[in-house]
């Protein structure tokens, strides 16, 4: 799951956890920084205000209760699940490559997308309007049009699926 903390809090949060005896995991990017007299390279939270945990039930009330954690992501009025999957890819790629950087998908109007998760997964649909966080997409079946409002999260440009 994933946990939404205050700003800059990202580490610390981890730490917290991990004392705490919960399976905690902040993805730390390698960032050369430049400043008047060097160039250092620091460790920066990938995803800013986001820390992600593997806890049952009763560890969910803890999590909660930790200074600097706001509460955890919902997606449908649960906690969104975030795939083991997902994390190792998040892994590998910061073991390969430094300076990264997370950008939030651009999804113009027309652009084919894959629904990689939910009821309408592995589906070809295209965009007709996009918002912040739901996406509104039309998938050509049977001879109907449907519509479905469906999370950012969980479409992927077709491009992007062919490269993998």
């Amino acid at each position: 799951m994933a946990i939404y903390t205050k700003p800059r809090w990202e580490k610390k949060i981890y730490g917290i956890l991990t004392d705490m005896g919960i399976h905690a995991y902040c993805p730390l990017n390698k960032v050369h920084r430049k400043w008047s007299d060097r160039i250092k390279l620091v460790e920066e939270p990938l995803f800013k205000s986001y820390v992600f945990v593997r806890v049952n039930g009763d560890e969910e009330e803890k999590v909660k209760r930790v200074a600097g954690v706001l509460n955890f992501v919902y997606w449908l009025g649960k906690p969104a699940v975030v795939k083991q999957a997902d994390i190792d890819r998040i892994k590998r790629f910061l073991k390969e490559y430094q300076d990264v950087e997370a950008f939030a998908m651009k999804l113009p109007p027309n652009t084919l997308v894959m629904i990689t998760s939910g009821l309408l997964m592995d589906r070809e649909a295209k965009v007709i309007s996009a918002g912040k966080k739901r996406v509104e997409v039309e998938i050509s079946s049977m001879g109907y049009k449907l519509v479905a409002y469906v999370d950012k999260a969980n479409v992927t440009p077709v491009n992007a699926v062919s490269k993998n």
